[in-house]
């Protein structure tokens, strides 16, 4: 039987309003970010869209974000945490090794004490398909940025999801079979209003 996963992007919080690496480190929301999750929550509201059960990432930003989406219960899990940086860790993002948003990391903070991209989709995506396979038909999950691209890319080309407009408290739905995922839809939201 297929089901569904919505897995969301945390709202915007204080470091990606600096610039700043944000992997298992963690920042508070700020005013928009809580906004952008409450237009997020209004969009599963408009649409109908109820869910069976609900998980987060263990970072405060991400379950922060849950708890303003849905007030009913969820479960943190570590495995959807963000790929960890080592010592670019809270550091300026012009100091990312990398030259393009468009560029996957794979292996490039390893040197550092950071993460392996592969590490990260196969954590991310060993935690989705034990979510799935629970007995629920309909799931929101919230997560990262890093690790949700990481995750997608194995099912469809996350340079699309970049390039469409991808951002905090973005949505991505996934449909779920037979331990595989296909990408359904992409959900940016307008927060034009929010930036006057």
């Amino acid at each position: 039987m297929t089901k569904n996963l919505y897995i969301m992007r945390h709202g915007q919080t204080i470091f990606n309003e600096r610039g700043k690496m944000q992997g298992w480190s963690d920042a508070p929301l700020t005013d928009k970010g809580i906004a952008q999750a409450k237009i997020a929550g209004k969009y599963f509201k408009d649409n109908d869209i109820h869910f069976d059960a609900a998980y987060s990432s263990s970072s405060e930003r991400a379950t922060d974000t849950l708890e303003l989406v849905t007030d009913m219960p969820y479960e943190r899990r570590k495995g959807l945490r963000e790929m960890y940086f080592g010592l670019f860790e809270g550091e300026n993002k012009d100091l990312n090794p990398l030259n393009s948003r468009y560029e996957l990391f794979y292996d490039a903070f390893v040197q550092y004490g950071g993460e392996d991209m592969v590490d990260v989709q196969k954590r991310v995506t060993k935690e989705l398909i034990d979510i799935m396979n629970n007995d629920n038909d309909n799931v929101l999950v919230v997560s990262h940025y890093v690790s949700i691209l990481a995750f997608t890319n194995q099912w469809y080309d996350s340079v699309k999801v970049l390039k469409s407009g991808f951002t905090n408290c973005s949505i991505i739905k996934f449909s779920f079979d037979d331990d595989k995922f296909k990408l359904d839809e992409i959900i940016n939201h307008d927060y034009s209003d929010l930036d006057k």
